[in-house]
């Protein structure tokens, strides 16, 4: 199977919904309701972007988004917040090991509170990021696990 890689002013990428985008490529073929997803997610941020057709199958590969004009990039960028919507976790308010972890969290898009199994489903990644999986399987991310707040740090501390 070859790739076709896309980028540059060869490409123009316009939003048709939520998470679905119209790539038009230079020369007047244009593909419609393609959904963007990362081929790596944790680590891969806007680099390795599959764009799937309503069939699942890859029609095509950003390599990079800032290799895009920047209406494109923005397109694509809005299209994958959509589809990761992952809260952003700023501060931790206090956790319980009573049955399982329970977390309460203030985060990005407000209070939450989820438990999780075991320590297992936190994840320290060398960037200072923290990501978390919950019981039913959502994900929460602290961006910077240095730039929590003192508190949140000693309460967190018990937990990574």
């Amino acid at each position: 199977m070859t790739r076709n890689y896309v980028g540059g002013d060869g490409v123009r990428f316009t939003s048709v919904g939520t998470c679905l985008v119209d790539m038009e490529i230079y020369g007047g073929e244009t593909l419609r309701n393609l959904e963007p997803h990362r081929l790596f997610p944790v680590s891969g941020g806007d680099k390795y972007i599959t764009l799937l057709d309503e069939d699942g199958i890859e029609r095509a590969i950003i390599r990079d988004l800032d290799t895009l004009l920047p209406d494109s990039r923005e397109v694509i960028k809005t299209a994958l917040e959509e589809y990761y919507l992952i809260p952003k976790i700023t501060a931790v308010t206090r956790t319980d090991e009573k049955h399982g972890i329970k977390w309460w969290v203030e985060t990005d898009r407000g209070a939450y509170n989820f438990q999780i199994r075991m320590n297992n489903d936190i994840k320290v990644l060398y960037d200072g990021r923290v990501l978390i999986r919950d019981i039913n399987d959502n994900r929460y991310e602290i961006p910077d696990y240095e730039k929590l707040d003192n508190r949140s740090k000693r309460v967190l501390g018990t937990q990574i």
